[in-house]
């Protein structure tokens, strides 16, 4: 694939990956590339109905719009949809597919994984840039023989990764070199910036901050993106308002 990628993967859950996905995907659309935004599995009540009458994530919307196109089931082939603690629908390319416990639906890896690359593939025949966002934490170990949504696309994408961190929860310096100490080689050499996202005052404060990550990590910070408040933005990450819902599906 000529395709030009760039992963988004997160330190963890709701630190901000999607928006930092969608403002890339502006800056990129406002440039004149032709740039589409993916995520192979997302878990979500709140979705989005596509033009053609498919479901997909919310942030997968938001993003397709931030590139100036309509969105499109590739960009989210599978959407995950809670309906208890351990059982979720499970939509495939916007239309149910079946209802799963994570168990069952992890040995339908190979049957997914088939379709998180067509949909891939689609999309990459038909933009220049693809802007992808992980889910999660980019080192979620016990969940590495099943991933489908971080390095696995980052590999078949070969992808630039961008690591978001976010300071409002404190610990950001154990997010960051926590997360790149668990990465294999291969990966960390993907990593090429940080950032520390949700930072409230004045951010020159933070310049001592940045430093010890740069020096400890290896890895430049991009930037320090300040705490936005009064966000207008639909909220579709399980955990912002599924917080009973069982992480280890994404």
């Amino acid at each position: 694939m000529t395709v030009q990628a760039l992963a988004v993967l997160g330190t963890g859950s709701d630190v901000g990956k999607s928006l930092i996905t969608a403002g890339i995907c502006r800056f990129l659309h406002r440039a004149g590339m032709r740039v589409a935004p993916f995520k192979a599995q997302n878990m979500s009540l709140n979705s989005f109905v596509t033009p053609e009458g498919g479901e997909i994530g919310r942030a997968q919307a938001l993003q397709a719009e931030a590139c100036g196109i309509l969105p499109h089931v590739d960009m989210n082939p599978i959407l995950l949809k809670p309906e208890s603690d351990n059982r979720s629908q499970v939509v495939v390319r916007g239309s149910v597919w079946s209802r799963e416990n994570a168990s069952t639906y992890f040995e339908r890896r190979p049957q997914l994984w088939a379709i998180v690359q067509d949909s891939y593939a689609r999309l990459a025949q038909q933009y220049e840039t693809i802007v992808i966002e992980g889910a999660g934490s980019a080192a979620e170990m016990n969940l590495r023989d099943r991933d489908l949504v971080n390095w696995p696309i980052v590999e078949l994408a070969d992808a630039r990764v961008i690591l978001v961190a976010d300071i409002d929860r404190g610990g950001v310096f154990a997010q960051v070199l926590g997360t790149v100490d668990l990465l294999e080689p291969d990966e960390r050499d993907r990593v090429c910036g940080v950032v520390i996202n949700k930072f409230r005052g004045d951010p020159k404060l933070f310049a001592d901050g940045v430093s010890f990550v740069e020096s400890r990590s290896g890895i430049p910070v991009l930037g320090v993106v300040p705490f936005l408040q009064d966000l207008l933005l639909d909220q579709e990450d399980s955990l912002h308002r599924e917080r009973y819902c069982d992480r280890s599906w994404e």
